[in-house]
């Protein structure tokens, strides 16, 4: 069994560039920092363990569908293939050790299992035609799929929301039909040209993120929610007073980054070490 060292990167503000205020100012202070790799190795394996940490993530908010729900991270080294969960191995029992590699045309490089054929058609899209693109998550949600029924945006009714406040789509394109032919997933694709979030008409929510795997975990984490809370609103009956655009653009400068996204992930990530050590055999 590996399991990592216990003692993670943290940020310091005498040499570490500040991207967020949420940053501290103060030295010495313990607060993540972002690691580095001085080889592809370390890199990979760093890559390979935040993704079973964001399928673990995904078993215990109950993402699980059978064998639906698929999250992806480009391989540092060869960025023409990425890693990913293994066909009908539940979220919670995804370990470093059944991990699949497979190219942009779908073929398993690398690892025992099967890939998801659905996962392939839409993730191998979104990665070959945006290379800056690293990592992408999607799960059949209850509230997501829901909400996917009412073909509309989310709307900023929180700071929560605010953070995906026109940094998502609502995609139409194959509404409700399955993706599994090559074509689905290109015009998928075509919709994913700055944003880290969509949501596709009759089936759910889908989250890119070009900062990290646990960026993208998160986020879906938080648009799930969010939907949820949405759904909550309008069964209320009441019509809900918006957070004004300026205000919503504010949020989402400061809460709704890539980076907040891998930020917030480190709680769950700090979690997942003290309670499931078997991610890492």
């Amino acid at each position: 069994m590996h399991i990592p060292p216990q003692r993670e990167p943290r940020f310091n503000p005498l040499t570490d560039p500040k991207v967020s205020i949420y940053q501290p100012e103060q030295p010495g202070r313990i607060f993540p920092g972002i690691p580095h790799f001085s080889t592809h190795a370390e890199h990979r394996r760093h890559l390979k363990e935040r993704l079973v940490g964001a399928c673990r993530a995904f078993a215990l908010q109950g993402f699980d569908y059978g064998f639906a729900g698929h999250l992806t991270v480009r391989d540092p080294e060869h960025p023409h293939l990425y890693w990913t969960n293994p066909m009908a191995v539940h979220f919670a029992q995804v370990k470093v050790s059944n991990l699949i590699l497979a190219d942009h045309q779908g073929h398993v490089v690398e690892g025992e299992h099967a890939i998801n054929r659905a996962g392939f058609v839409l993730h191998a899209a979104v990665h070959e035609a945006h290379p800056d693109i690293v990592a992408m998550c999607h799960a059949h949600t209850l509230y997501g799929t829901a909400f996917a029924a009412l073909a509309q945006p989310l709307a900023p009714i929180s700071q929560d929301a605010a953070a995906f406040f026109e940094d998502h789509v609502v995609i139409s394109d194959e509404a409700g039909q399955v993706a599994v032919e090559v074509k689905a997933g290109l015009k998928v694709a075509d919709w994913f040209k700055g944003v880290k979030a969509a949501i596709h008409q009759n089936h759910g929510l889908l989250t890119a993120s070009r900062h990290s795997i646990e960026a993208a975990a998160f986020w879906f984490i938080a648009l799930e929610r969010c939907c949820q809370q949405q759904m909550l609103v309008y069964a209320s009956g009441i019509k809900p007073r918006l957070v004004p655009p300026e205000k919503a653009r504010y949020s989402r400068e400061h809460v709704g980054s890539e980076y907040i996204g891998w930020l917030h992930f480190q709680t769950i990530w700090n979690d997942l070490l003290r309670t499931q050590p078997d991610m890492f055999d």
